[in-house]
């Protein structure tokens, strides 16, 4: 069996920068495959190029996470080290180009753990969310063509088979508690000759060759610099095209705006007032939010159903034909869960924490906490403001990158400017969104050069 290890390795040491146009569209993740026989040091040039690169979201995936799930007989020759491990058959490679291929369009995937002891998957899963690069290592990364099609760079490492054979040795003594004499059959019987008909032939497929595995300092530098040059070409600059977005005359029909009445006109006055106690604007902004949350509410389908009341009688209503969830783009949209609990007490909220890097201006996803059948629900989406759009876009990515579908997503929010609502309307034209007023004093430039203006968050955390 490859000895290569059966993890997944994601570093995010900074938020997530916009990996989308200003249409919703997403730009695919660079996509690395590096082969080579076990032993040959591939998880560590892996390893090696993920440090060298220095940028945030990428993430190392192990072929080993793909072997197939066992037969009992199948898994009586594994435990008998009499089961080939080593040969294309073993991998599941429908499942592989799945969570490949979703991985390459941003998409959140589920990533099999496989338990090298039992010789079979876990329970459980790894989730990988927003890899602006991958590298996926595998001692047949390159064999599969529909596999290899995924990749925008192809590697193989070439190490001498007497290396590969004594860190084989080593690693089957040291880590999986076998002896010499057992390590040395499977060796002969099942890895050299998969090495010599499957692995060596895909040498052809890559386009770069690296000698020696990780000494060859030199070629992975190389290839280091070609990385951050490609993705430095992929780079998008999402405020400029938000700038750019035109402003109709009439909202988006899939905007809802709360009638102005003589409430709600009232409380915008109170929230507005810089003189308004701390505790007194915290009331009638959940207020608000209530009476936000019950209008959102009242836009998702519903069924006509028949009950029975307490005296007998028969009365014809409605109910929801979906499950909701909540989730809060922190921090102001944490100032709308208490009115959404008012109106669904026990309702599942997810949090993301969306910020604008002071110096590119773009918002940067850094946190992300969704419930796990996100996909399944209706999704009530909250900020305390929709300004540019520029973060509602992004959160609405993250829905759909998590397999929400367009119409299961209503957006939430206090206040809205017509240049946030006409971006988000182009690029996701079946979201729903619910506000209490449109506020066109909120200009493109005053929301562009002051983006924390008319935030209800600021004052309801107490940061003025």
């Amino acid at each position: 069996m490859n000895m290569g290890g059966n993890k997944v390795f994601q570093l995010c040491s900074s938020g997530r920068s916009p990996w989308y146009r200003a249409d919703g569209s997403t730009t695919e993740s660079y996509v690395i495959g590096i082969a080579g026989g076990s032993g040959s040091g591939k998880t560590s040039v892996a390893e090696r190029i993920l440090k060298n690169l220095n940028v945030p979201w990428v993430v190392i995936l192990s072929m080993d996470s793909f072997y197939n799930v066992l037969t009992p007989e199948q898994s009586a020759l594994a435990h008998q080290c009499n089961f080939n491990f080593d040969v294309p058959s073993a991998f599941d490679y429908d499942l592989l180009f799945d969570c490949l291929q979703k991985l390459k369009q941003g998409k959140s995937v589920n990533v099999p753990i496989y338990n090298f002891s039992t010789h079979a998957r876990e329970e459980k899963c790894t989730t990988i969310y927003g890899a602006n690069v991958i590298i996926f290592e595998g001692i047949f990364a390159l064999y599969d063509k529909k596999v290899r099609d995924l990749m925008d760079l192809k590697i193989f490492v070439d190490t001498d088979g007497d290396i590969r054979l004594a860190r084989r040795l080593q690693r089957d003594v040291a880590e999986r508690g076998r002896d010499i004499p057992g390590a040395l059959s499977q060796y002969t019987r099942f890895v050299k000759p998969a090495f010599d008909e499957f692995i060596e032939p895909t040498v052809k497929y890559a386009d770069v060759i690296i000698p020696r595995g990780l000494e060859n300092a030199v070629a992975i530098d190389l290839i280091t610099k070609h990385v951050q040059r490609q993705l430095h070409e992929k780079t998008t600059q999402l405020r400029w095209d938000l700038v750019k977005t035109s402003v109709g005359e009439t909202l988006p029909r899939e905007v809802v705006v709360l009638p102005a009445t003589n409430q709600i006109r009232g409380i915008h006055t109170i929230l507005r007032d810089k003189n308004t106690p701390r505790d007194e604007f915290v009331f009638y902004a959940e207020r608000l939010s209530t009476l936000i949350a019950e209008t959102g509410l009242s836009q998702l389908p519903h069924d006509k159903t028949t009950v029975t009341t307490p005296v007998g009688e028969t009365y014809e209503g409605l109910k929801f034909n979906s499950e909701i969830c909540g989730v809060s783009i922190l921090r102001a949209g944490g100032t709308m869960e208490a009115g959404l609990r008012r109106v669904c007490s026990d309702v599942t909220i997810g949090k993301l924490l969306i910020q604008t890097n002071p110096n590119t201006g773009e918002p940067e996803l850094h946190y992300c906490k969704l419930p796990s059948n996100v996909h399944k629900l209706h999704v009530l989406l909250m900020d305390a403001t929709i300004g540019t759009g520029a973060a509602g876009l992004m959160a609405l990515r993250v829905l759909l990158d998590h397999d929400v579908p367009e119409e299961n997503i209503t957006f939430l929010t206090y206040l809205a400017a017509p240049v946030g609502l006409n971006v988000i309307a182009k690029a996701f034209p079946r979201v729903k969104i619910v506000t209490s007023m449109v506020d066109p004093v909120l200009s493109r430039e005053t929301l562009w050069i002051e983006p924390g203006i008319g935030n209800f968050g600021d004052r309801y955390f107490g940061t003025e």
